[in-house]
């Protein structure tokens, strides 16, 4: 990489840092903000008062990322009758994590051969450890139901949702419905021949500006070959990387409708959303659907 593309990217760095440390932290002050499994999780949940146990969605957040850095989407899900709950993983940046941004990964992004089921296992054990506690906590365990959870997660988080579906077996978490996958960083799958082992209904999102994962996500036998039906893939016109972020504008209500409409189909058991499912809208460059 040359000095002058290098500061171009240490710079973009600084600015969606800066961004995620103080315009997501402020967008964050009416997020219901608590203490599980020893870590900070936001929560998301209906404003109307719900007679049954309410749908559970797992989000993951992208590296250097953090709980709050998807919030249109989460509170898209709380007004569709979900609760949500995102954790803060070792690495995040922002909304009360430690992490610096100048911190590399575990293991370059560049080389998807040297993952294992070992690579951020600690966001594994992190979700895995805030199931157990949501179900004896005396706030939600009575209100939710564990036993169709929705994964979804961004970037990094995708991997970590996809990793929990089963793509790392030893990681497969017990009661998902389905997964949500953002923009996620599969490369790892890829070169192990492990997207096979999700067997549980999947959505892939990607954008035509996301160069650096959303081709590995659509070409041949690239993610989308691999998985098993039910699965979907949704690709936004001038979407980039942070498109599923609150730093990103374009495609946000079309993300907010598919997204909503899987997990309504998938997690509630809602049939009617399968025409929102079918249907490609204006700013969608491609959608590509195997439901059975």
């Amino acid at each position: 990489m040359s000095m002058v593309r290098l500061k171009k990217a240490r710079l973009a760095a600084i600015l969606v840092t800066a961004w995620l440390v103080f315009g997501v932290a402020r967008a964050a002050a009416g997020d219901e903000t608590v203490k599980l499994a020893g870590l900070e999780v936001y929560v998301w949940a209906p404003h109307a008062a719900s007679t049954g146990r309410l749908p559970v969605i797992l989000f993951s957040h992208g590296f250097h990322g953090c709980a709050t850095q998807s919030r249109f989407l989460m509170r898209a899900f709380a007004d569709a009758g979900f609760i949500v709950f995102a954790p803060n993983h070792r690495d995040a940046t922002c909304a009360g994590g430690g992490a610096r941004w100048t911190e590399r990964s575990a293991v370059s992004f560049k080389d998807g051969a040297a993952w294992t089921d070992s690579t951020y296992v600690d966001r594994s054990e992190d979700m895995q450890r805030l199931v157990r506690a949501i179900s004896t906590d005396a706030r939600y365990g009575s209100r939710v139901d564990l036993a169709h959870i929705g994964l979804a997660g961004h970037s990094l988080g995708g991997y970590t949702a996809l990793g929990l579906a089963g793509a790392w077996p030893a990681w497969r978490m017990p009661h998902v419905a389905a997964v949500l996958a953002l923009s996620p960083y599969v490369q790892p799958f890829l070169v192990h021949h492990t997207l096979g082992g999700i067997d549980l209904p999947t959505m892939l999102q990607g954008g035509t500006l996301d160069f650096g994962i959303t081709p590995t996500l659509h070409r041949s036998m690239g993610a989308y070959d691999e998985l098993h039906a039910p699965k979907y893939y949704v690709e936004f016109e001038g979407a980039s990387h942070f498109a599923w972020t609150d730093l990103g504008r374009a495609a946000h209500e079309s993300i907010v409708v598919y997204s909503v409409a899987f997990m309504e189909r998938y997690v509630k058991g809602d049939v009617g959303a399968d025409g929102v499912l079918r249907q490609q809208r204006a700013d969608v460059a491609s959608l590509r659907t195997a439901p059975y």
